[in-house]
């Protein structure tokens, strides 16, 4: 038969629609031409099909070869479809039989040798392929990830001679098996390392307990990068749906391993990243460092020397969730639920109000210094604390805090309580979830209104303040909100005013 078809998949952001790779043979000079609006990567595979089928054993065929990828409008990138297009190739030359081809989709990166490459993407497209009935074949480390799905219907393959092998009955392939550690708690810095800062501790807590954003404003060396490295010891593992997504827009970069799944993504940018790079674009568009926390947290350490203009795109992912993309040619959408943590210095130099007159910055320095973040943007963090410099005497004594698994116990138990409440987090809870969720009693809700008067609040504090008292009241095992949980939410949001 001179025509064949196989079936594959692309990417298209986080989706995967399927792809039709038709492969047809004709006389004439030898030639081979690929049509669909492949890219360079695509477009390459001529030469690495060509060498895989000759050393794996088989003839490429002498003919004027033409491999269209369907749709034809879908941009088509990466090495995924050189699997599919080898085997289009030897069915329509009949050297393997192609009504096989019709029950499977392929993805796979080839090697010279006929050897399969691991690929980006593995586990969004086993997400999407899991329902249409046709079993998956992948190169075998892509095939553990995408085992993570759950179905039973994706096969592992060493090389492109094992998938013939398979479609020809002779020798079938094994289905993939996951390796995630599940057990195994991963070991993060413990929070009992941290002396003093008890303030900074509890609103660590309370962050975890609610995935509430948090920014800490203090002197160089006084903890607040060492206490946002604990905060992902403080969090329980991701369980289910949550895991997939997370490890699903890891998979698209390249940057997911199985023995990491269920662990919080912690990502780091350094001050000098883009709002591309944050955000994420490019053509293709590619997830940013927004994305790639999903489900996990993204730290920013010191948050004025970014860019003002990189902060600001911040602003629209810190309220949905999600980060569209836009361009001329291509739209993309991705989830971006990340929590929020930062770290800065109170002036240029780093020890305003530190005593013994160390401060050199004039008022206008420092007025430039925190004028590069703007009101809209401090008004969605939730929580805004100071982090003081510790007394000699508290860094030459021991640590006497708690330690992550004791914190752990309580984050774990408050957030029992906001599943079986409303099954989210409090920090996600929308408008009319907070007026069901979160009223406090009669005592609370007269502090908060003097609190939004004397503090000039908007009316996204008051709610900001409404999720955090109720964070508050979950680690109490309060079902209640009272003024004491409000007092003490109210005290993390003066620094926003100052």
């Amino acid at each position: 038969m001179a025509l064949a078809i196989a079936y594959s998949r692309g990417l298209d952001g986080l989706n995967a629609p399927p792809v039709i790779v038709e492969a047809h043979l004709a006389s004439g000079l030898p030639s081979f031409t690929l049509v669909g609006l492949p890219d360079t990567e695509v477009k390459e595979a001529r030469d690495r099909v060509r060498a895989a089928i000759v050393n794996s054993g088989f003839e490429f065929p002498s003919k004027r070869i033409t491999v269209n990828l369907a749709p034809a409008d879908l941009p088509k990138e990466s090495g995924r479809f050189d699997l599919p297009i080898a085997l289009g190739i030897l069915a329509a030359s009949g050297q393997i039989p192609t009504p096989a081809l019709a029950d499977y989709e392929f993805a796979g990166e080839l090697s010279l040798s006929g050897e399969l490459r691991p690929i980006r993407g593995a586990l969004a497209m086993a997400l999407q392929s899991s329902d249409n009935g046709k079993a998956f074949i992948l190169p075998e480390a892509s095939a553990q990830e995408a085992a993570l799905t759950g179905s039973t219907h994706i096969l592992a393959a060493r090389s492109l001679l094992d998938v013939c092998a398979h479609l020809a009955d002779r020798e079938l392939l094994p289905p993939a098996v996951a390796t995630a550690n599940t057990e195994n708690w991963p070991k993060f810095p413990d929070l009992a390392e941290v002396r003093g800062q008890s303030q900074a501790k509890r609103a660590l807590e309370i962050a975890a307990a609610g995935n509430h954003s948090l920014l800490m404003v203090g002197p160089p060396g006084s903890g607040k990068s060492m206490l946002a490295a604990r905060l992902p010891g403080l969090m329980p593992r991701l369980e289910g749906e949550a895991a997939k997504a997370s490890a699903a827009v890891l998979s698209l970069v390249g940057q997911f391993r199985p023995e990491t799944f269920g662990v919080r993504p912690y990502r780091q940018p350094h001050h000098t990243a883009s709002a591309v790079a944050l955000v994420g674009g490019g053509n293709p568009p590619r997830p940013g460092e927004i994305s790639l926390a999903h489900k996990g947290i993204l730290f920013l350490d010191e948050l004025p020397e970014f860019d003002r203009k990189v902060l600001e795109t911040l602003r629209e992912p810190l309220e949905s969730g999600r980060i569209h993309i836009a361009r001329a040619a291509r739209h993309a959408e991705f989830p971006a639920e990340f929590q929020f943590i930062a770290a800065m210095n109170p002036c240029p130099c780093g020890f305003l109000g530190h005593g013994n007159n160390k401060c050199r910055c004039t008022p206008d320095q420092i007025a430039r210094y925190r004028g590069k973040l703007s009101g809209p943007f401090l008004d969605r963090i939730d929580l805004i604390i100071e982090v003081p410099a510790l007394p000699s005497d508290a860094l030459s004594g021991k640590a006497d805090g708690e330690s992550s698994a004791t914190v752990r116990a309580r984050v774990e138990q408050a957030q029992v309580r906001q599943q079986t409440r409303q099954s989210k987090p409090n920090a996600r809870l929308n408008t009319k979830e907070v007026d069901a969720c979160c009223q406090p009693d009669e005592t609370g809700s007269k502090l908060l209104q003097q609190a939004t008067t004397q503090l000039d609040l908007s009316a996204r504090a008051w709610h900001r303040i409404l999720k955090v008292a109720r964070t508050i009241a979950d680690l109490a095992g309060s079902d209640d909100i009272r003024a004491t949980h409000v007092a003490e939410a109210i005290q993390y949001r003066r620094f926003a005013r100052g």
